[in-house]
């Protein structure tokens, strides 16, 4: 154990992606020492798993200021902030270089197996604030590890645990047994091993969000020009004028492009629905697959199963210190209310930051994708947001970490989870039918897409 002072001792960043780098650079800008641990290999290896699929919002939505000012000794070049990147384009031209520009801030290929206070698990209360915190560390070669640190900010984002295909929330019986034909990640239909498993294929496509439009707008691509490729889109619920998301009066024009584009899937024959089903069971049948519902539904026979329906967060590593979550959302219980999709939805979400993200014990900070919990809703801005907020308060800043401004776009994002199973909201004309417009906001945070990293988009 080190001899430093907690003060001395670096605030430890786990996670590479957008958001984990972000916190690195303002905690830079605050005359704070991070140090940023990624399990993988380079900078966003979640997001190089999605380099295919494009992001919702442009480039000037998904840097960070802080990591730019960073970036601009370097020689580094703004791309244009008008065009959308693709996950690829947001590794190779923003996040990569950023670590880069971290330099030996950043470790690969270091796996966090857990945080605890030294000397103290979770149950002990004497001299707990004072002591640091210990964050053990396996590495690839099967060296470990064990790092002293002041704050721990965990920005591991969720892609690593997505939800499974059962309704209730657990793999579905047959589910384990299907993983050759299941996959939990949007296709990469470019690629030719990939486009091969699809190509003259029926699909079932599980899950309503902005990651099962993607899916559903490729197989209608890929059915265009392979014959007898088809979709079975899955709903947990019936589908009505809020199914496809805000469709024009979306502030995120891509994203409700991408819904609309679901739908002329839908319409135009490329896919099918299978509506209020709720799977409980996979079962093989002549080398194909059958889902089956609760109330003993069966699907046609598919050769294989997409499942979008979400993410939730690894908290296993952080089980000896004192976390506030909230029971549904797995969410901290500040912000949990705030985000609630049983609640929240075309952009009611409201602003947080530190103190929101704040838990019992002190300087543990979840960020990104990971503070949202099961939500389905996030914008890389508002993970830039949160961090920005989280490196004031742990520089003691708390006046900046409480004040700021920014201007965040409606997402006609409609219907939580609560509402998925009734006919439409009970909102005149459904939630989206009054026209989006900007809001001036204090530390925020609005509903927004389900993109696949710990990033958002």
């Amino acid at each position: 154990m080190s001899e430093n002072t907690p003060a001395e001792l670096p605030v430890v960043v786990i996670g590479a992606g957008p958001i984990g780098l972000a916190a690195a650079a303002h905690l830079i800008g605050r005359g704070l020492d991070p140090l940023v641990l990624e399990a993988g290999p380079s900078a966003g290896t979640s997001v190089r798993e999605w380099a295919h699929v494009r992001l919702f919002s442009p480039w000037a939505e998904v840097v960070d200021p802080a990591a730019e000012k960073l970036l601009a000794p370097t020689g580094w070049a703004r791309p244009d902030g008008a065009t959308y990147p693709a996950g690829g384009d947001w590794v190779e031209q923003y996040l990569q270089p950023l670590a880069d520009a971290l330099g030996d801030k950043v470790r690969y290929n270091a796996r966090v197996t857990g945080v605890a206070r030294a000397g103290r698990d979770r149950i002990v209360d004497s001299g707990r604030d004072e002591q640091p915190f210990t964050v053990h560390v396996e590495h690839t070669d099967g060296r470990e590890e064990r790092i002293p640190a002041r704050a721990v900010v965990d920005a591991s984002g969720t892609w690593s645990t997505p939800n499974p295909l059962g309704a209730n929330g657990l793999p579905a019986l047959g589910e384990r047994a299907a993983h050759g034909r299941i996959s939990y990640r949007i296709p990469d239909l470019t690629d030719p091993a990939v486009r091969e498993r699809f190509a003259g294929k029926r699909t079932a496509v599980v899950g309503t969000g902005a990651s099962a439009f993607t899916a559903l707008a490729y197989l209608a691509d890929l059915a265009k020009d392979e014959p007898g490729t088809h979709a079975v889109w899955v709903l947990r619920r019936g589908i009505n004028g809020s199914t496809y998301g805000g469709g024009e009066a979306d502030q995120l024009p891509a994203r409700g492009a991408l819904g609309l584009r679901a739908k002329r899937a839908v319409d135009d024959g490329y896919a099918s629905s299978l509506t209020g089903f709720r799977t409980a069971a996979v079962e093989p049948l002549d080398g194909r697959l059958v889902l089956v519902a609760e109330d003993g539904r069966r699907s046609e026979p598919v050769d294989r199963v997409v499942v979008l329906t979400g993410l939730r967060p690894d908290l296993s590593f952080l089980s000896e210190v004192r976390l506030g979550l909230d029971e549904r959302l797995q969410a901290p219980t500040a912000l949990a209310p705030l985000i609630d999709p049983n609640q929240h939805s075309c952009g009611t979400v409201y602003p947080h930051g530190a103190a929101e993200l704040a838990h019992p014990e002190r300087d543990v900070y979840l960020v990104g994708m990971k503070s949202y919990g099961r939500a389905p809703t996030f914008l890389a801005m508002t993970g830039y947001e949160q961090v920005r907020s989280v490196a004031a308060q742990l520089a003691g800043d708390v006046a900046a970490a409480e004040r700021v401004e920014l201007t965040l776009p409606e997402t006609g994002v409609c219907g939580g989870a609560g509402l998925f199973d009734e006919p439409d909201t009970a909102r005149s004309g459904g939630c989206c039918s009054v026209p989006a417009v900007p809001q001036l906001i204090t530390l925020g945070a609005p509903a927004a897409s389900s993109c696949s990293s710990d990033g958002g988009c």
